[in-house]
């Protein structure tokens, strides 16, 4: 059996990920973890354990030793704000060191979790793979410039000849989500604590489904591309009226203008900034997000992968709920 490491086994799609890897019967998992981590939460799953930091080279080389394959699931993502510099000086180390890792590893193929809003938004039709930025995005937020330079670093790695892909799922609900991340959404909505939501096309994806098409793109996929690992291509305001309906609140959210979510989100990012407390629902990686959405076009993983996403909208949201009820995250009194 081959072995295949995950970095960010902890996160939702690393989990999801990880849980693939064990069910396809093939792989023996190991987790590659910092010496800090907390694992309480991966405990349902059979792992071996290597220590290895994405800021330590050194650590990643020695955890890469007798690996197969490695899934980068933990790559960068800004959370508290940074000056622009910083987020990008972190990204750039960070992504330099899991390439250097690969590249000097026996691995086959190691595999780099991208995100959708590096691909640019499409003129014709659902957004792929093909698309990309000349000059980088006129988004200045630093998760859409983060993104955009750790896809650019990774791609370029891969032509150059180091055994790497880019596996990117675009906006994922599941179980895991301790964050909560994307499940923001799910939770402040039911929680009916959501200031608004900003309408558009987007591409929802279960997580299940989403590590199912990393690990089939890490094994199959060519080095230097890209793999939309899609789901279902949905408006923003169907998917709200989905997740009231099914969560069983008759108060649907406000629609709000882009422009004025992003007035909204700058206030209260400069009141986070002074006074601190809670990172705000409308932050700027939220906007940022919103902004990009687009409807993606899953074709190419579908021709050279194999993958076709297996559970639908409607499945995806009352997993997600059913996991967000079962660890207390939602208020059981605003769905009756």
């Amino acid at each position: 059996m081959s072995k295949i490491g995950i970095i960010g086994a902890t996160g939702m799609l690393g989990h999801h990920t990880a849980k693939a890897v064990l069910q396809s019967g093939k792989h023996e998992l190991v987790v590659i973890h910092r010496e800090s981590s907390n694992l309480a939460n991966i405990q349902d799953l059979e792992f071996e354990s290597k220590i290895g930091d994405l800021t330590d080279r050194l650590s990643l080389f020695k955890a890469f030793e007798g690996l197969d394959y490695v899934m980068n699931c933990g790559a960068y993502y800004p959370t508290t704000p940074k000056p622009i510099n910083e987020e990008l000086d972190i990204a750039e180390n960070q992504t330099a060191n899991f390439i250097t890792a690969v590249k000097n590893s026996e691995v086959k193929k190691g595999l780099y979790l991208g995100g959708a809003i590096a691909i640019p938004k499409s003129k014709n039709g659902p957004g792929d793979e093909s698309l990309t930025y000349e000059d980088g995005p006129s988004n200045t937020s630093a998760y859409a410039q983060v993104k955009f330079l750790m896809d650019k670093r990774v791609r370029e790695a891969g032509k150059n000849g180091i055994p790497i892909v880019v596996g990117i799922p675009p906006m994922t609900f599941g179980e895991y989500d301790y964050g909560p991340t994307t499940g923001r959404l799910i939770v402040h909505t039911l929680n009916q604590t959501i200031p608004g939501y900003v309408g558009g096309d987007r591409n929802v994806v279960y997580a299940g489904d989403a590590g199912r098409g990393m690990l089939l793109a890490c094994l199959k996929g060519t080095p230097g591309e890209r793999y939309l690992i899609t789901g279902t291509n949905i408006n923003m305001t169907d998917l709200i009226q989905k997740i009231c309906e099914i969560g069983g609140i008759s108060e649907v959210p406000r629609k709000v203008p882009l422009g004025m979510a992003k007035m909204l989100s700058k206030v209260k990012m400069a009141k986070y900034k002074w006074f601190g407390g809670e990172l705000p629902l409308l932050d700027e990686t939220a906007i940022a997000v919103m902004s990009a959405g687009q409807f993606l076009d899953g074709s190419k993983a579908k021709k050279e992968l194999g993958y076709e996403p297996e559970v639908s909208v409607d499945e995806m949201i009352q997993r997600t709920i059913d996991w967000f009820n079962s660890e207390g995250y939602i208020n059981m009194k605003s769905q009756t």
